[in-house]
C-alpha cells in the first residue's frame, strides 16, 4: 500500500460527523460552523427510522422519498410498510399501525349552524394556558375590491365549542364579496355586528373578560397577522401560533404551506374546496396547532436562545459532536413546551 492510499484513509477517518443531520465534514471548525446555524435539538422533526433531524416535516417526507440505493439506509421501504403518512410516526406492528391511522386521521368539522356566542373554557388548566383560534373572511373595499374588509369571524376553544361566531359591517362601501370564496352577500352583512364592536368582543375573550389588555389565552390561527391588521388587534407575540409561520409546518425552504394543504396533510381531510368556512378553518388550524403541540419529544429539552452563539469558538471546538448537539437549541419555541409551562 503506497503512502498516498494510507493518507486518503487518515483523512477519511478524521471526519466529523453531524450527529443530528450525519452531514460530514473534514474539519471541525466546520462541523462547529454547521452546528451554530443548523440549531438541531430534540424538538426538530426527525425521520423515524433512521432519525435523520430536518428543518421541517415536509423535509421528512422528502427524505422518506429518496430511494433506498440513493440514501445509505432503508428508510422508504420500512416506512412504506410501518409508518403513518399524516404523522409520519413508525411502528414496530402492523396492528399497532392500523389502530393509529383510526385516531390520526380525522374527519372534517360539522359545518356550523347558526351564529352563537358562549363564554371560552377556563384560560388555564393546571399550569398550561389555554388556547382559542381565529379565523376572519374578507370582502374587498376601494374602488377595485382589494382593499381587505373583516366580514366575518369565528372564535372557537380548544374542545371546538363556538365561542364567537358572527358577521361583520365594513367600515368602507364594499364594491367585491368575493362570493365564490366568502358565500357572502349584501344581505348577510347589512345586520353584522360593527367592527368596534367586533374588536372589543375578542379582546375581552383574548383577556379574560379583564380590561387591562394583558392576554390570558394562546391565540391560534393561519397567516394571524392578517385577521389581526384586519380586526385592528394588537396581540403578544409570545401568545401567537400561527400554522403559517411554524417551521416544522413550512415548505423545506421555509415558505408557509397554505391551510387546505396542511390539513389534508397532516390531519386527513379536505377543507375550502368551495367557499371559506371560518368555522372550518378555525377547527382545522387548532387541530395543527393540537398535533404539534402533543408531540412527545422524549423530553423537554432547552428551549429556543442562542444555543452555540453564545459559545466562545475555541471552547466549541473542543466539544465532540454529541456534546455539540446536547448544547444546541432550536431557533424557534417548539409548541410541545406549551403542554409544560406558559410561554
Amino acid at each position: 500500500m503506497d503512502s498516498r492510499s494510507i493518507s486518503f484513509k487518515k483523512r477519511k477517518i478524521s471526519r466529523h460527523r453531524c450527529v443530528a443531520c450525519y452531514k460530514m465534514f473534514n474539519r471541525r471548525e466546520h462541523l462547529v460552523e454547521h452546528m451554530k446555524i443548523a440549531y438541531h435539538s430534540l424538538h426538530q422533526p426527525r425521520c423515524g427510522v433512521c432519525l435523520k433531524h430536518c428543518k421541517s416535516f415536509e423535509s421528512v417526507r422528502e427524505h422518506l422519498n429518496v430511494p433506498d440505493h440513493l440514501f445509505k439506509g432503508n428508510c422508504k421501504a420500512i416506512f412504506s410498510k410501518r409508518g403513518c403518512t399524516l404523522c409520519l410516526q413508525v411502528f414496530e406492528e402492523a396492528i399497532a399501525l392500523a389502530d393509529h391511522k383510526n385516531k390520526c386521521q380525522l374527519s372534517p368539522p360539522r359545518p356550523l349552524g347558526t351564529s352563537t356566542q358562549r363564554n371560552p373554557s377556563r384560560s388555564h388548566t393546571g399550569s398550561r394556558l389555554k388556547a382559542v383560534a381565529l379565523d376572519c373572511e374578507m370582502v374587498g373595499g376601494g374602488d377595485d375590491g382589494t382593499i381587505d374588509q373583516c366580514a366575518s369571524v369565528c372564535l372557537v376553544d380548544e374542545d371546538e365549542n363556538v365561542i364567537l361566531s358572527t358577521h361583520v359591517r365594513p367600515l368602507l362601501p364594499v364594491t367585491d364579496y368575493r362570493h365564490e370564496v366568502t358565500g357572502l352577500s349584501e344581505e348577510d352583512l347589512k345586520d353584522g355586528m360593527p367592527l368596534e364592536d367586533v374588536r372589543a368582543r375578542v379582546v375581552s375573550i383574548l383577556c379574560g373578560g379583564h380590561n387591562d389588555g394583558a392576554g390570558r389565552l394562546l391565540l391560534v390561527g393561519h397567516d394571524l397577522r392578517h385577521d389581526m391588521s384586519c380586526l385592528n388587534l394588537e396581540y403578544p407575540s409570545n401568545l401567537l401560533r400561527d400554522t403559517a409561520k411554524y417551521v416544522p409546518l413550512m415548505k423545506t425552504n421555509l415558505v408557509s404551506q397554505s391551510l387546505r394543504y396542511l390539513t389534508k396533510s397532516y390531519l386527513g381531510y379536505k377543507i375550502q374546496s368551495g367557499k371559506h368556512e371560518p368555522y372550518e378553518d378555525c377547527v382545522s388550524a387548532m387541530r395543527l396547532y393540537k398535533r404539534m403541540r402533543d408531540q412527545e419529544h422524549g423530553c423537554s429539552g432547552k428551549g429556543e436562545g442562542n444555543g452555540l452563539n453564545s459559545w466562545k469558538q475555541s471552547d466549541l471546538e473542543k466539544m465532540k459532536a454529541e456534546e455539540l448537539y446536547q448544547n444546541s437549541t432550536s431557533e424557534y419555541r417548539c409548541w410541545c413546551l406549551d403542554r409544560l409551562s406558559n410561554p
